[in-house]
């Protein structure tokens, strides 16, 4: 895909491998992920879409057997040589595909990440609180039960109470592992409009089974086949006119 003028590469990888084990999980991936664009991941169950996303992040860090070769780099700098682990988190964050909340309040699921981070001061936390939350288009059905069990919430407020988590700590970049697959479509479409918002601010990368989804909120799409990256390019040109057949096979039902 060529890179327009102006663009800025925030994610980039050169020739990554991962190994779990003896499983070749991901094979020569390279790609570049553009600042302030959404970028999402299409292919089938099983294809190195999801761990992928968490290499990034170096999820895979707390999986023994995963092993990574090549190089990811976020803002040029490589993220396995040069960046602590939690820092690295802090910038890139990750929404997973069932919105998981802490068992404690809506405001202290918003408040852990800052705390951790040292801000302690209650007029900071109640900005960051607040920020967030209205930030993730939650404040309005949230803000007379901040001292409420976030547990008591909606599947899909939960989700975009896991997305007001991430943006308290001020990341850079925020991935999204399907993250509406367990949602109704009311909440589905409440994401979908977050999303669009979320990326006047943030580099968003988001793997998704629905392709109509990955068409209506991505600028570019990178499809997955077997552990490879078989083609990416914008989003519309991809679905209209995939230059490789595998593309079009699986965006015309053929499988998957």
């Amino acid at each position: 895909m060529e890179q327009k003028t102006g663009e800025k590469i925030k994610l980039q990888t050169k020739n990554m491998n991962l190994y779990y084990g003896n499983f070749h999980a991901l094979k020569d991936v390279s790609i570049d992920i553009v600042q302030n664009k959404v970028t999402a991941f299409i292919g089938p169950s099983g294809c190195g879409k999801s761990s992928f996303l968490k290499s990034i992040n170096r999820m895979n860090d707390l999986v023994d057997i995963a092993r990574i070769e090549g190089t990811i780099f976020y803002d040029g700098i490589d993220v396995y040589k040069a960046y602590d682990v939690t820092e690295l988190r802090k910038r890139i964050g990750m929404v997973f595909q069932k919105p998981n909340p802490f068992q404690m309040s809506v405001y202290d699921n918003i408040a852990y990440g800052p705390r951790v981070h040292g801000i302690k001061r209650k007029n900071a936390l109640n900005e960051i609180v607040e920020k967030s939350l209205k930030a993730a288009a939650l404040w309005e059905e949230v803000n007379d039960r901040l001292h409420e069990s976030a547990l008591g919430l909606s599947g899909g407020q939960q989700q975009r109470l896991c997305i007001a988590r991430v943006l308290a700590v001020e990341p850079d970049v925020i991935l999204m592992d399907e993250p509406t697959s367990a949602l109704d479509p009311i909440s589905t479409a409440k994401i979908e409009d977050l999303i669009y918002e979320l990326k006047l601010e943030y580099t968003i990368v988001i793997v998704t089974h629905n392709m109509q989804q990955a068409g209506r909120i991505s600028d570019t799409t990178a499809f997955f086949l077997l552990g490879e990256i078989i083609e990416v390019d914008a989003t519309d040109k991809l679905f209209l006119n995939p230059k490789d057949k595998r593309t079009e096979d699986y965006i015309t039902g053929r499988f998957g």
